[in-house]
């Protein structure tokens, strides 16, 4: 059983106690998504939680669902029971709310549920998850679209991991077991990309050549954070574009990758039109492109594209962790002009520089400058540099440099 001791603001203790025995002590971080999650639950008949593996869908819904069943279909026995007899095991909840975890292992079940749904409308009934975004998607849009809300549980954001030793987040990165246990970094980060290769992969493309895509990983490594160029990975790789691009939307569909959008409207100048990459979290990227330290990493030649992608993921999250669809872009002209991240919120564009210093200066506001310029009125009041200070400060030219870790903090308040 598992026995609540006295909470922090910020962590539950929790012992695990099993034939009179003190295993371990878990501590749970709230996550942001709680208010979101709510609400939906408050809503909709069903709820379904998307994310990747291992970024604690499981743990959050049991902490917040404590009196509801949990029924998960990595367990062999459900999955049969489920796939052979759908109706026999959903009749024996009677009507109860339930959590059915990585439903993407049982895809029909979802006719089942949605004759459930339209005989009893009531709210926060049939809460689910899964690790897959397309293949699982298609499934929900076809059976119970307008009947279930959808969303995103990520690794932990800058936010709900408030640890300000950007080294240590960069190392160990936000996914919450080596996050809170560092010990463990090396061989979870081994058996994570190992599972996902072998297993999660295969159920979402047919990859035919492993070792291809394998390399194909490795390399989206080496240019994360930059423009993602299919002819060039095929020609590494010894496949094709369209392998390529398939390739591509695997990993975002298993919630690994990011491809940040480009912003499209010109103002006068030519703009580059591809989509940048990157790896939703830090430590994959650590692992993959074999940095030997923590501060090697941040004192290497990738430090800086691992930064940045640390601030394009946490953005990322922060937008799911409210329910809504993350309007982010880059924007660079084929002059060179080049703002990180635009954030389109509250009617205004909000450009961003993101760079790995503990010194800003005048020199680094030059893209914010001019994009504020270009854009007029459709641009915020002041741009930001995001950066390794301690503390918000004032810039020139109506701009602020803001503490890396103060980022979703931020965003939560211009979001509201």
């Amino acid at each position: 059983m598992i026995v609540d001791l006295k909470s922090t603001p910020h962590k539950t203790p929790r012992l695990i106690v099993e034939g009179g025995l003190v295993w371990s002590i878990i501590m749970y971080l709230p996550r942001d998504l709680t208010k979101t999650f709510q609400f939906a639950l408050s809503q909709f008949p069903a709820v379904l939680i998307t994310g990747p593996r291992q970024s604690g869908k499981s743990t959050f819904l049991q902490q917040v669902m404590r009196d509801a069943p949990y029924i998960t279909f990595d367990d062999p026995i459900n999955r049969d029971f489920a796939l052979h007899d759908p109706s026999g095991f959903l009749d024996q909840f009677h009507g109860r709310t339930v959590i059915l975890d990585e439903i993407q292992y049982v895809p029909d079940i979802f006719r089942y549920i949605k004759i459930r749904i339209d005989k009893d409308r009531r709210p926060g009934i049939w809460i689910m998850t899964g690790s897959q975004r397309f293949s699982l998607m298609k499934n929900v849009s076809d059976t119970l679209a307008g009947r279930i809300a959808v969303l995103e549980l990520c690794p932990f954001s800058l936010g709900e991991n408030k640890s300000k030793n950007l080294e240590k987040v960069l190392w160990t990165g936000l996914f919450p077991e080596p996050s809170c246990y560092p010990a463990k970094r090396d061989l979870w980060l081994k058996s994570y990309i190992q599972t996902y290769l072998e297993r999660d992969i295969l159920q979402i493309e047919n990859i035919r050549n492993l070792r291809s895509f394998e390399m194909f990983v490795n390399l989206c490594a080496a240019f994360h954070s930059q423009e993602f160029r299919p002819a060039n990975l095929a020609s590494n790789c010894g496949v094709s574009q369209p392998t390529i691009k398939s390739w591509s939307k695997a990993l975002e569909a298993s919630y690994l990758a990011i491809m940040l959008p480009p912003f499209f409207k010109n103002y006068g100048k030519r703009i580059i039109k591809t989509p940048k990459f990157y790896f939703l979290d830090p430590a994959l990227v650590c692992y993959l492109t074999r940095q030997p330290s923590a501060e090697s990493t941040i004192r290497g030649n990738m430090g800086g594209a691992i930064f940045e992608g640390l601030i394009i993921s946490d953005v990322w999250k922060t937008f799911l962790n409210m329910g809504k669809d993350p309007s982010v872009f880059f924007w660079r002209s084929q002059s060179g002009l080049e703002v990180d991240l635009i954030i389109q919120a509250g009617g205004k564009l909000w450009p961003i520089e993101i760079k790995l210093t503990s010194s800003p200066s005048i020199r680094h506001l030059n893209s914010l400058k001019q994009f504020k310029e270009m854009a007029g009125d459709e641009a915020a009041d002041y741009g930001i540099l995001v950066c390794n200070v301690n503390e918000r400060r004032e810039m020139p030219g109506k701009n602020i440099a803001l503490p890396w870790f103060a980022v979703s903090g931020w965003l939560n308040e211009i979001l509201i």
